[in-house]
């Protein structure tokens, strides 16, 4: 009689106790004990396809990080669709990865008139939309858009530290400025004048916005140069500022180019372009870069050449470092989730995040995001492309 009791007793604990166990445990959509699904839109195709090296070099990263065991012994799956950076076939790929393919949330999406076509849709819907690769200030809106987030430089961080260095070292300039006809050329062109204060409307004596669509830029620049500007900010993207540089130099129009941090990579811009009419460009520097002999020694580089060498040998090395810390600080993410990866949780561990150093980030630029402040970062480094390689000026500038 009395083993029948012990047997009894001992099921009764173990049913009281499984709801315990099972509480510790928290999924949202697309995640069980094996796995974590998330998706993103990403320009494969279209006019600004070389930024597919986003979504090549996260996949890469997670299929390193499952090869070790995953995160918190789950491992990642990213369902990365093409968009062709048209923000119609951006909320055709975001339906299906929400609806279809039911992933936790939306990490990393691509450009900025496509994301912001989404957001609406996906805060409604109380998906997260968080780490994107996007500068306009209208996603930085915690109110509005309590699901998103973004890991850009903010436009009026950003075009802030140009005007502030073109204060301080060239006064008198005479500014034309070509921009992508997109939030992205307008938010920066907005963010670079108001950043100038009063002395924008004497200082900008020119400005010409371009399509994406269109084959070439070469006929803005001419009517730029007929304005007498001795200085020319590029509101644009890579492809296009390859061509402005080019040209310019054709017209041996003798410009001081400040680029957006964007649209400064040797390979995929100054190469292009020429690297003797890219000479003197400034820009803006966050990451540490590939082609630095600073950095040959450092750690983090280190990891990072190891990790292309084997998990991404195809891939361009410079144009693969932002990718690598993007990829860096969803894992980082995902970790901090712990056993709760509900998406409410998720939302909460991505807008919780202090002096965070990544490994490619250069030294004293840490990632900070609160529920009410949600910019990663505002501080960069000027640096000057000498003719071979980017060199680091000044301090650590901005705010």
């Amino acid at each position: 009689m009395i083993r029948p009791l012990i047997l009894a007793a001992l099921s009764l604990s173990i049913l009281g106790l499984s709801p315990v166990a099972a509480a510790d445990k928290k999924y949202g959509p697309g995640v069980t004990d094996t796995e974590i699904r998330i998706g993103q839109t990403v320009p494969y195709s279209g006019p600004i396809s070389s930024l597919s090296r986003f979504g090549r070099i996260e996949a890469a990263y997670f299929k390193m990080i499952n090869a070790a065991g995953g995160v918190n012994g789950r491992k990642v799956t990213l369902i990365s669709l093409d968009d062709a950076f048209t923000p119609a076939k951006t909320v055709q790929q975001t339906r299906k990865l929400v609806e279809d393919d039911d992933v936790l949330a939306i990490v990393g999406s691509i450009g900025t008139p496509t994301n912001l076509a989404v957001t609406k849709y996906l805060n409604s819907k109380q998906v997260p939309q968080i780490l994107l690769l996007a500068s306009t200030p209208k996603l930085d809106d915690p109110e509005n858009l309590p699901w998103t987030t973004t890991f850009m430089m903010p436009q009026p961080a950003e075009t802030r530290i140009y005007a502030d260095y073109l204060l301080k070292t060239k006064p008198d300039a005479k500014v034309a400025v070509i921009y992508q006809n997109d939030d992205l050329g307008k938010g920066n062109l907005a963010g670079f004048k108001a950043a100038l204060g009063s002395r924008g409307s004497t200082m900008v004596v020119a400005e010409v916005a371009y399509d994406i669509m269109e084959p070439t830029v070469d006929s803005h620049i001419v009517t730029l140069k007929a304005s007498g500007a001795d200085t020319l900010f590029h509101a644009s993207n890579a492809r296009f500022a390859a061509q402005a540089i080019r040209k310019a130099h054709e017209l041996n129009w003798k410009v001081q180019h400040v680029l957006l941090s964007g649209v400064s990579s040797i390979s995929a811009v100054l190469r292009p372009a020429g690297l003797a009419a890219a000479k003197g460009a400034v820009s803006a520097f966050w990451l540490k870069t590939s082609e630095d002999p600073r950095w040959d020694e450092d750690a983090g580089m280190r990891e990072f050449r190891a990790f292309m060498k084997e998990w991404a040998p195809n891939d361009d090395i410079e144009e693969s470092i932002f990718p690598y810390a993007t990829a860096q600080i969803i894992v980082e993410v995902l970790k901090k989730c712990g056993d709760d990866l509900s998406r409410e949780n998720l939302i909460r561990q991505a807008t919780n995040i202090q002096a965070l150093q990544l490994p490619t980030f250069l030294p004293g630029i840490t990632i900070n995001i609160t529920p009410s402040d949600r910019i990663g970062w505002r501080k960069a480094r000027m640096a000057r492309f000498d003719g071979t390689r980017w060199v680091l000026l000044d301090d650590v500038v901005g705010n």
